[in-house]
């Protein structure tokens, strides 16, 4: 029966602070949505006695150990060996792994290095977890120890290799292991342009504590709210239905989406379904908003295309800003703005035009426009919206920031409101 989880993340890149620990955020998120209880999240070097330390700690206290990191082929990846050390089990060649890594590497037309092969041995007895985009597998091995029944799983550190093992694997494997009849299913909305305070009063009292659990999440700029329902297979659907449509009211326009979605697929899949075409001028995102947009598979079917106007004569040349208007106003300005939108549209002959321009930082600020200053503006058929925000933080949250307010504009103003109404927001 499997109820508690620990997350052991391993690497002196994490423990430096060069790479931030990802990794046991994602598999929390998801330990808890299936309705496990995370005990701890543990981090340590690439030195064995730390990680005996911390297998040993978790394994006190946790049914399951999900680590992640120290599969590689090199010197400092110890996570197997120190596994297998500490469960007292001999390493052995899985031939099957070790014939498809030389395929991998035959596929690029590339010499595999021989401690390549270290990737293919693992500790007597345990269970090889496919890799279907890297070269190290991950692995389970179950364990009786003083403390129960215990189980270990050990999966690469690399984020686009782990993520797909833990959903399709891991936590299908989990699940089938927890010892109960009861099923948990979660929904989850995508919000932004309200605080997480200001959410969490907006949602009190929506959902009693017998009936399910709500959790928040921020992750700039968004913040997810998540409902998890557990209960019998033939009612748990149901109520989940009903629980997650009192939210929806509750939240509002807010929700930009639901389930695991960005704000940039939902403007895209609301563009396109009205088949409307979008244009962007960007001058402090630098092209932000069109690569966020591009991200999305079939967008040529709704973005025409951007023009990152950074410099004055750019902005003249390119989006037709009048030189009055700069001289009078400045490049940060909603009239800079207003006319920058209003270029992008006319030069690129589509149906919406969306703009930006501001001050990044760390520099460049003034009393009267500091850091932080963006103006938007979208240009659509029948007018102009335009508004000056003060946003906050460094360069790289002000860019972003930035983008997601100028996509949210366009989300509002598809669904036939004021696009200017992100006040949580403005100046």
């Amino acid at each position: 029966m499997i109820r508690t989880a620990a997350i052991l993340s391993t690497g002196d890149e994490l423990t430096t602070g060069r790479t931030l620990d990802t990794n046991a955020n994602f598999i929390a998120d998801k330990l808890v949505a299936a309705g496990f209880d995370v005990v701890a999240i543990m981090v340590v070097g690439d030195y064995p006695e730390r990680i005996v330390w911390a297998w040993r700690e978790a394994l006190r206290y946790a049914d399951v150990v999900i680590s992640t990191g120290g599969l590689g082929p090199t010197a400092d990846d110890l996570t197997t060996e120190t596994v297998a050390q500490l469960t007292g089990r001999s390493l052995v060649m899985d031939h099957a792994v070790a014939e498809r890594i030389r395929q991998m590497f035959a596929a690029m037309n590339r010499t595999m290095p021989e401690n390549n092969l270290k990737q293919s041995q693992f500790p007597e007895g345990a269970a090889v977890i496919p890799n279907a985009l890297g070269t190290a597998p991950g692995f389970r091995l179950d364990l009786d120890t003083e403390h129960g029944t215990r189980h270990l799983i050990v999966l690469p550190g690399v984020p686009r290799e782990m993520k797909p093992m833990i959903e399709e694997q891991v936590i299908p494997w989990l699940e089938q292991h927890r010892g109960s009849n009861q099923v948990y299913l979660g929904h989850v909305f995508q919000t932004f342009g309200i605080s997480e305070s200001a959410l969490d009063e907006l949602v009190a009292g929506a959902v009693a504590p017998e009936e399910g659990r709500i959790a928040f999440r921020a992750a700039f700029p968004q913040i997810s709210v998540r409902l998890t329902v557990h209960g019998a297979p033939e009612v748990v659907p149901q109520r989940l239905e009903q629980l997650a449509a009192r939210l929806r009211e509750r939240i509002g326009t807010y929700a930009y989406g639901e389930g695991d979605t960005t704000m940039e697929a939902v403007v895209g899949q609301m563009l396109g379904a009205r088949g409307m075409k979008l244009g962007v001028a960007e001058s402090c995102t630098g092209g932000l908003i069109g690569h966020r947009l591009t991200n999305v598979p079939g967008s040529s079917r709704y973005f025409k295309g951007g023009i990152i106007a950074y410099a004055d004569k750019i902005k003249q040349q390119k989006l037709g800003v009048n030189a009055a208007t700069l001289r009078a106003h400045g490049a940060v300005s909603e009239e800079t703005a207003r006319e920058m939108a209003g270029g992008v549209r006319g030069q690129l002959k589509c149906d919406l035009g969306l703009a930006v321009t501001g001050i990044a930082g760390p520099d460049g600020g003034s009393a009267e426009k500091p850091v932080g200053t963006v103006c938007f503006a979208l240009a659509v058929p029948e007018t102009v919206y335009s508004r000056r925000y003060q946003l906050w933080g460094n360069r790289e949250w002000v860019k972003l920031l930035a983008s997601q307010v100028a996509l949210d504009w366009v989300r509002r103003y598809l669904l036939g409101s004021d696009p200017t109404e992100s006040g949580i927001l403005r100046r």
